[in-house]
């Protein structure tokens, strides 16, 4: 094996190299310099590559392995940019003590959980149900029948605090195995049984003012007066939170509602969570003020932060929202899209080991980089500190508003906005010249779902037309690279190879993309798409003997149990999506099977929702759009005329909860006759269809009666 010490110190060099190795000769097991991770296509696997771990990817060899020689699993879980996967890594997996242990006695496997959700999932319950917590990296340590046992996170070597070390712990497990194995079977047996009981959601009904009031007073319980957010240290974006809240306001005229996502919303954007220099949202603070992150940068982040921010923009029609979205569109087209058209995965936290270097400042280098004459000003306005406030550096935030702190320097905001403009210019030359840290440059089909209907979105509400070709160059990459030959849609694609079939999420995050593409553009082919992946979706993953869709398909298998997933995380669950994407098509396409599948969906996980609320808040967006009153658009003659596309911008201005966009014939719209070659718009709410438009003015007339 290569020593720990002479790898590079650029995450970003030492992936190019381990990937650019020639495998073709290899021996299976890697040979004396790697183990079986250097022909994985997972970047997270090849950063394992070099352990003297004798590693396995998921594969029917390590589980025969284990049964043939009467050993356990040890089941590791992580992903490419997590700081802690890193930290146990270094301290744990590249050491030879830890390796001969894991090698002697165990058959050791590794997993991305960005690859494999599936396996993630099911395992992170297990580790929630013996436990009560979870997190990365996952330990796993189970049968070779993939029953487990035991659970833990990071493991240290040597004991800290309340956490034994790793080697210590592996002897006891390792002995337990060898002298108490019906102890160790009668445990497996109850987490089997524990798990069939977590995985199935219960159902409710669809009438949707009892729990969504509900939901909100728990919102506003949860909510962070002091600092905005949801919840104390750590503290996560929630962007489905805000989109929650902005249909709940809509629906009730709750001012709380409002403000609280409002507040949150500017609080995110002015904490050290955004970052002030390159844009982009980290994925967590540690704290509960905003100021200090967790440094990695996920694609996910920035798409469901797009949506909330321009749901506020619709909703308030303030453009400090819009632009804010704009800005975290500008960072993942300037820092993770690729060559082919697809979105990279996620920045990491680290820099040659030191977590936020790369993103951190000191008030000398501010001078060197503004001069003396700004960096005073600088320094005031984005909090900096010669004593620092993140390891002896500087995180950048804006400890008041823009607006306020131009006012008590006596300074004119126009002048100080122009100002910031030419700083983060300038600042980002400077940080640019820095070692990056690690991109993982893995391409995955959910996330870029996700992106594309955030840059379809973009575009919708702000005509900026290179969202669209982004939005369309992300989709063209997934068809020509993220299907099988035989049409089956694929999980994850790296430096070339696609692998994985897809599972529920994938589906339904693409889905979700293609119907935002149609409702941006009403190009019927978007419309088309989006049918057939939502029957294909639903051939692949429907329970032939009650409602709600498994979360891996038909065609696959490995799992102890195939889960139906209902609970939001970070990014809200497959289930939730794909029931909203159903009702939407079913209203727009008039299609009653459809909406009946969307909606058989929701009453699936009902209970689960009506007694966790905080747990489906996509499913309760998607309640909502069911309930709402629907407000139909149809648009019919030409469309991509100017005076279309500004009015379809127009519509999506304003925030509709219950809007339905239709393509409709030429005769099918009164007085079209008369306006031969225009578009004409005809609205119909309430129960009543107005005149159609055919200019701007008189439809944002009638939209405006709307609101």
């Amino acid at each position: 094996m290569i020593n720990s010490d002479k790898k590079v110190a650029d995450g970003n060099e030492r992936m190019r190299r381990l990937a650019e190795v020639d495998t073709v000769n290899l021996p299976p097991d890697g040979g004396p310099h790697f183990n079986r991770l250097i022909f994985a296509r997972s970047p997270y696997l090849l950063q394992h590559a070099e352990n003297p771990v004798d590693w396995f990817p998921w594969c029917d060899e390590a589980f025969a392995k284990a049964k043939s020689e009467d050993k356990p699993v040890f089941l590791s879980i992580g992903y490419a940019t997590c700081h802690w996967c890193h930290v146990m890594e270094r301290e744990s997996f590249e050491d030879p003590d830890v390796a001969a242990v894991l090698n002697e006695k165990f058959v050791s496997i590794k997993v991305d959980r960005e690859e494999r959700p599936d396996i993630d999932d099911q395992y992170m319950t297990v580790a929630q149900l013996i436990t009560g917590g979870g997190g990365w990296p996952l330990t796993i340590i189970m049968t070779a029948e993939k029953i487990p046992f035991f659970a833990a996170t990071y493991l240290p070597k040597t004991p800290k605090k309340d956490m034994p070390g790793i080697i210590e712990l592996l002897e006891k497990i390792d002995e337990f195995w060898k002298n108490k194995r019906d102890a160790v079977l009668e445990n497996c047996a109850q987490v089997v049984t524990g798990l069939a009981k977590a995985v199935e959601p219960s159902a409710g009904i669809l009438q949707g003012d009892d729990v969504m009031s509900k939901t909100f007073q728990v919102l506003l319980k949860a909510y962070d007066d002091e600092w905005a957010g949801f919840g104390g240290a750590p503290k996560f974006p929630l962007p489905h939170y805000m989109s929650f809240l902005l249909r709940f306001w809509k629906k009730s005229h709750a001012v709380n509602a409002l403000w609280m996502t409002e507040d949150t919303l500017r609080m995110i954007r002015r904490g050290g969570i955004f970052d002030q220099v390159g844009f982009g949202i980290h994925r967590y603070t540690v704290d509960n003020k905003w100021l200090v992150p967790h440094f990695e940068k996920m694609l996910y982040d920035q798409a469901m932060l797009v949506h909330a921010y321009l749901d506020a923009f619709q909703a308030t029609g303030d453009s400090q929202y819009r632009v804010v979205a704009e800005e975290l569109l500008t960072f993942v087209l300037n820092e993770m899209g690729s060559p082919e058209g697809g979105f990279y995965s996620a920045w990491d936290a680290d820099t040659a080991g030191v977590e936020g270097e790369f993103y951190t400042w000191t008030p000398q280098e501010i001078v060197l980089a503004l001069g003396d004459e700004e960096s005073g000003l600088f320094c005031r306005l984005f909090g900096l500190s010669e004593q620092g406030n993140f390891e002896g550096r500087n995180i950048l935030h804006l400890p008041v508003p823009v607006e306020k702190f131009a006012d008590e320097e006596g300074v004119p905001v126009e002048l100080l906005n122009r100002k910031m403009d030419e700083w983060r210019t300038r600042l980002l030359s400077v940080r640019n010249r820095r070692v990056k840290p690690f991109r993982d440059e893995k391409i995955l089909t959910a996330w870029n779902g996700l992106v594309i209907s955030a840059l379809a979105k973009g575009f919708a509400v702000t005509g900026e037309n290179r969202y669209r070709q982004a939005a369309e160059s992300a989709l063209l990459f997934i068809t020509a690279h993220l299907y099988s030959q035989e049409g089956r849609l694929l999980r994850s694609w790296y430096r070339g190879t696609a692998s994985i079939p897809a599972f529920l999420e994938d589906y339904a995050f693409l889905g979700w993309g293609l119907i935002q593409l149609y409702e941006a553009t009403l190009d019927h082919g978007y419309l088309a798409a989006a049918v057939k992946n939502a029957k294909e979706m639903l051939r692949l993953f429907q329970d032939s003997d009650s409602f709600g869709l498994f979360d891996t398909a038909a065609d696959t298998g490995g799992v102890l149990v195939r889960k139906k997933g209902g609970t939001d995380g970070v990014v809200p669950s497959g289930n939730a999506v794909a029931a909203l994407n159903l009702i939407k098509l079913g209203k727009i396409m008039a299609d009653s099977r459809l909406l009946e599948e969307g909606k058989g969906i929701l009453r699936a996980f009902m209970g689960s929702v009506a007694a966790n609320p905080m747990t489906g808040l996509h499913f309760l967006c998607a309640l909502d759009y069911l309930n709402s009153p629907e407000t139909e658009v149809a648009f019919s003659g030409p469309l991509e005329t100017a005076p279309a596309r500004e009015m379809l911008h127009s519509i999506h201005k304003h925030f509709i909860p219950g809007l339905v966009l239709r393509l409709s014939a030429a005769d099918d719209t009164p007085r079209s006759a008369e306006r031969k070659g225009e578009t004409a718009v005809q609205i119909c709410a309430a129960g009543t269809c107005r005149l159609p438009v055919f200019d701007i003015r008189e439809l944002k007339q009638q939209l405006d009666e709307l609101d």
